[in-house]
């Protein structure tokens, strides 16, 4: 049986918050609901589905679950923890987008913004604003990002300005007039992460380090911008026979291709080379706390106006809706309405899901790059939001 990790159970809050349940749950129901999404964990590891898995459950008042299965190491047979450490890759957007809402409400920044007057280096029109860039309504071009990582013994000289002016230079013309729809981009993001440091005078990380991370009071060895200890940090893995897998020479270079383990290809540590829009190594409870502070009466990280913006649903230029709010995505499907930010790249598939109506979030993260974590969230939070 894979080994499981699981802690923090309070159903009683879940549905007292909600308002979808009883407040008082009875007893055996609560420890029944308990089972049934310790199954669901423990079947997908079981089914190999990914060596490890990490899913977290809060309510606005409390810890409803927080769980792990399976393997963090398959080199040491090191357990998979609620503290274990990976790589969230895109789900860092949200926290960028409240690192850009924070300055925003100080009145040091504003949303319509021309991005070019605070990067004038840029090669787009002052058409661009915060705006578009937070909603990706912006049309800069969204190159395949597979090759845009480099490992940790080359952080420490790595060169983030010139890496994304070089790619600018690449991705000099919008696809279509900035505002008119979506299409996602991650330069986007990249540029919002080189917005705040413009506008905050910090280098990025270290404003989120500051303004989030401290705020919320994560411990640093469980949110960082690189891997606070190896001991305590998951491996990456692709399924050995899988598409991805044959055809990796084509897209990731060499170096990263680790040994393999089993019916598993081990992805050697790496960072993106944009902070901003993937560069945050944390855990699932790390990410767990980060959500139940969006969903409190009161948050530490942004007043009421941020938070509105955050979780609003923007248009286009034409007044239509688009899939976006300035930091999520919309996602649709049975049950409660819900916002999500999905991370994926080499080695880790996640993603994190607010559940505003119900009160409720979850991240749900594995070191398999190709897991199917919107099925596994479909169904595990189903066993909260019904």
């Amino acid at each position: 049986m894979p080994r499981l990790r699981w802690s923090g159970v309070a159903l009683a809050l879940l549905w007292a918050s909600s308002g979808t349940a009883p407040a008082f749950e009875p007893a055996e129901a609560m420890r029944a609901r308990e089972a049934r999404v310790r199954g669901i964990l423990e079947a997908r590891v079981a089914a190999g589905e990914a060596p490890g898995i990490q899913y977290s459950a809060v309510s606005r008042a409390a810890v409803l679950f927080e769980g792990a299965a399976g393997i963090a190491d398959l080199a040491v047979r090191r357990p998979m923890e609620p503290s274990t450490t990976t790589m969230i890759y895109s789900m860092t957007k949200t926290f960028t987008a409240v690192a850009v809402l924070q300055l925003i409400e100080r009145g040091a920044l504003s949303l319509d913004a021309p991005v070019k007057g605070i990067l004038p280096e840029i090669p787009y029109d002052a058409r661009l604003t915060v705006r578009h860039l937070l909603a990706q309504t912006s049309g800069i071009p969204n190159p395949l990002p597979l090759k845009w990582v480099h490992l940790p013994e080359e952080h420490a000289t790595y060169d983030e300005r010139a890496r994304l002016a070089a790619i600018l230079k690449d991705s000099a013309e919008l696809r279509f007039a900035p505002g008119t729809r979506y299409a996602y981009s991650n330069i986007s993001y990249w540029l919002l992460g080189r917005v705040v440091e413009k506008v905050s005078g910090t280098p990025f990380a270290d404003r989120v380090t500051a303004q989030v991370f401290r705020r919320l009071e994560l411990p640093p060895e469980e949110a960082a911008f690189v891997i606070p200890a190896r001991e305590r940090h998951a491996r990456g893995y692709l399924p050995r026979w899988s598409f991805m897998n044959l055809v990796k020479g084509f897209l990731i270079d060499d170096r990263f291709v680790g040994e393999v383990q089993g019916s598993w290809v081990q992805v050697n540590d790496n960072y993106l080379d944009g902070a901003a829009f993937g560069g945050i190594v944390a855990s699932g409870r790390a990410v767990a706390r980060f959500l139940q502070d969006l969903l409190a009466a009161e948050p530490r990280l942004l007043g009421p106006e941020g938070r509105r913006l955050l979780l609003e649903q923007q248009r286009n230029g034409d007044g239509e809706p688009v899939e976006t709010t300035l930091g999520w995505h919309v996602g649709s499907g049975g049950g409660p309405p819900f916002l999500f930010k999905e991370g994926g790249g080499a080695g880790f598939h996640g993603e994190m899901r607010l559940y505003p109506s119900a009160g409720i979030a979850s991240v749900a993260v594995a070191n398999n790059a190709s897991f199917d974590v919107k099925g596994f969230l479909a169904e595990i939070d189903r066993e909260l939001t019904r």
